[in-house]
């Protein structure tokens, strides 16, 4: 399945509530350092309720780490932004997909989508709206990538 990368996400509830949609779906996520609080923040414990002993949590103190740890495991790191050049729903996501998400305020730093696979964004109706809470980005694009991957799986087990 997929794994949720958040790059210095700064407000604890967003990632509290992305915490919660990993457990429930059994995803790992991966936060990538500087983070904007304290992992021990009540803020961020509380926006994940009692979830947190569900979620397959790691902790990456920069970028450079995180890319080394990628090496090592391979797949696709797929940056999500309003610059994205694919919209996610007519992407193909595969079963080792990135997802990788910026902080709140600035979104991924144009190098980290340099360093990406494929950009990819939601579209929205109102060109006024700069953008979506990145816990709803999450789970939007989450869900697509399950639903078109267990769609998939489905399809293969019914043809063999």
């Amino acid at each position: 399945m997929p794994r949720i990368v958040l790059v210095n996400p700064e407000i604890p509830p967003n990632t509290g509530n992305i915490a919660r949609t990993c457990a429930a779906t059994q995803t790992p996520l991966h936060l990538i350092g500087p983070l904007g609080f304290e992992l021990s923040d009540r803020y961020l414990k509380r926006a994940g309720l009692d979830y947190w002993p569900y979620v397959d949590l790691h902790y990456h103190e920069s970028f450079q780490e995180f890319r080394q740890h990628h090496q090592q495991t391979g797949g696709r790191r797929l940056g999500f932004s309003t610059r994205g050049t694919q919209c996610y729903t007519t992407f193909q996501f595969q079963p080792t997909d990135w997802l990788l998400f910026g902080c709140e305020t600035a979104g991924l730093p144009q190098a980290i989508l340099n360093d990406c696979e494929a950009t990819l964004y939601i579209p929205m109706s109102q060109p006024h709206v700069r953008s979506l809470n990145l816990s709803v980005s999450v789970a939007i694009s989450l869900f697509e990538a399950k639903r078109q991957l267990e769609f998939r799986t489905a399809e293969e087990k019914r043809l063999s």
